[in-house]
Formats: structure tokens, sequence, C-alpha cells
């Protein structure tokens, strides 16, 4: 039998997994479980538009039900721009880039704990860093034809 502990992180991951998979931005776990007496996680995402966000929220409740996840409650008043979803000790929070910025949850939970992706999505690489373009100078030089005297 599963811990509690471990079935809850086991529930972050396939958020995470969902998220990750739908092209979610900026993905973020936090754990809240010192600062809140309602939920041990918080996982934060954003979308690029509208039907974005309505994907996320649509990919995330059916992952869910196939896990047979009991939902407390949902907040989806889609003009807002933030979707709640509270599976009651995850609550992830779905955004639209500007909405995420205004209510910035990153600084009301500062004193919690971000837990690292690559513990979450075992799978997550750190981003290979991009190649640096070639001076004008660094030109390789052009191979040079031989004579036939």
């Amino acid at each position: 039998m599963k811990s509690k502990k471990s079935a809850t992180f086991e529930l972050v991951q396939l958020c995470c997994r969902v998220l990750d998979d739908k092209k979610a931005g900026d993905l973020t776990v936090l754990d809240v479980s010192g600062q809140s007496s309602i939920t041990d996680y918080l996982v934060l995402a954003t979308a690029t538009s509208a039907p974005h966000l309505r994907a996320l929220r649509v990919e995330l409740e059916k992952a869910l039900d196939a896990n047979q996840v009991r939902l407390v409650g949902m907040e989806t008043a889609q003009e807002s721009g933030w979707f709640v979803i509270d599976a009651f000790d995850v609550m992830i929070h779905l955004f639209l880039e500007e909405t995420r910025e205004r209510y910035g949850l990153e600084r009301l939970w500062r004193d919690a704990s971000e837990v690292a992706l690559g513990k979450v999505l075992p799978s997550t690489k750190p981003k290979a860093k991009a190649a640096k373009p070639r001076t004008a100078g660094a030109r390789k030089p052009a191979a040079r034809k031989r004579s036939s005297t």
C-alpha cells in the first residue's frame, strides 16, 4: 500500500506530465505543506492563449478522471484567464501569462520550497545551449583548387 506522501507526489508527477506533454509554459511545483493546512503542493502552468488554456484543462481533467482522482472543486471562469483544479493534496493553477504575472502566486507563496522539475519529470533534461553564431571574421576558409600545371 502506498503512503499518502507517495500517492500525493505521484499525483503531482501525473499533472506535470500531462501539462508538459501539452506544452504548458513555466511549469512550477511548490511544496506548500509547511505553510498550508489545505494542500501540500501547488502546480502552476502558463498557457499561450485561451484555446491552449482550455486544452490544458481538458487534458488534465481527462487524466485525473482516468486515474480516479477525486476532485474537491474546480473554478473554470474562462474569461479570467485562470483555472483552478483542487485535487485536495494538490492544487493546479492554469493561467494565461498576463494573469499569472498579475496575481503572482510565486510571490504570495515565497516561503514555499520549489520542487525541481527533474524530480517531478525525471525525463526532463537541461535545455541545450544554443550554438554561438559565427562572426564574419571567423569564417572557415574556402577550399583552394589545385592547379593542374
